[in-house]
């Protein structure tokens, strides 16, 4: 395997000094910086020997940097770390462990670690991915993770959601019923079959990655995107929701930056981690927009 890429610079800096000099530098490194210097220096030790790594014993991570505050990080560049594989090692699990082992400037978004906050959607090999979920045995390498794309990077994996969230906003995604029970112990029923019918719907979990996959998204700012529109069909097509909020959602939906601006590419279905056939709902509230608008008078 060739030689790790590090982007530091401190090996070519230690190679340019004298044995008295580099141990003044050393001195002056962080604990991060020592242990990148260290891992590089047993890679040429490997590769003077002929030694071959053992397969599984590290992953390859190439990850995007940028930070706007910093001036020498200010030009997006690639970073390399070479993390210890253990079986079950997650994307997450790897970044986490390259912040905590070389650099502690390295930033990403994460919360609950279960798939279910959304917060660690990445881009990752080439596809939206939540980090949490993406295990990296199952991953070519080296693992590259870049920020969500079509959106603003704020620093390194960490991307501007605010859009995303207005989008999200736009469609009221909240009950709004004619009545509710006048007994506060009763509840609002739902039957079996309309449960399933909006079911995978209620799974968003508002990571972005099927807004950053489309790219009628990308283009046009005020589309509401898939995400927004799977959320309003949730609200439209649940029974407890009154007839004028549904007729209101539809209303919403079939706008000029709505539901008719989707051109059934599929992207945000094939990116979406928790499975849910956005594309489907997007086609069928089109249809319910039009017998909507019909007039038989």
């Amino acid at each position: 395997m060739s030689e790790p890429e590090q982007q530091t610079g401190l090996e070519e800096a230690e190679e340019s000094t004298t044995d008295s000099q580099a141990q003044e530098f050393r001195a002056e490194r962080s604990p991060q910086q020592r242990q990148m210097a260290a891992e590089a220096a047993r890679e040429r030790e490997r590769a003077a020997a002929g030694e071959e790594r053992e397969d599984g014993e590290t992953v390859h991570l190439k990850v995007f940097r940028y930070d706007p505050d910093v001036p020498e990080k200010q030009e997006p560049r690639f970073d390399h770390f070479y993390v210890p594989a253990e079986r079950g090692l997650t994307v997450l699990d790897a970044l986490i462990y390259a912040r905590d082992h070389f650099d502690t400037t390295l930033t990403v978004r994460h919360s609950c670690r279960q798939a279910i906050c959304g917060s660690d959607a990445v881009f990752i090999n080439g596809r939206q991915r939540l980090a949490c979920k993406t295990q990296v045995a199952g991953l070519d390498e080296p693992v590259q993770v870049e920020p969500l794309p079509h959106q603003d990077v704020v620093k390194d994996l960490v991307v501007d959601m605010e859009h995303f969230y207005d989008q999200m906003h736009a469609v009221e995604p909240f009950f709004q019923p004619d009545a509710v029970p006048e007994d506060d112990l009763k509840e609002q029923q739902q039957s079996r079959e309309n449960r399933e019918k909006i079911k995978l719907a209620t799974r968003c979990i508002w990571c972005g990655a099927c807004m950053s996959s489309c790219n009628i998204a990308a283009g046009d700012n005020q589309y509401l995107g898939p995400a927004a529109i799977s959320t309003a069909y949730r609200f439209a097509f649940d029974e407890r929701e009154g007839d004028e909020a549904t007729e209101h959602r539809l209303d919403l939906m079939d706008q000029k930056h709505g539901v008719w601006r989707c051109q059934t590419q599929f992207s945000c279905t094939n990116v979406c981690p928790k499975d849910i056939p956005l594309t489907e709902h997007i086609q069928e509230l089109k249809r319910s927009a039009v017998k909507n608008n019909l007039k038989f008078w």
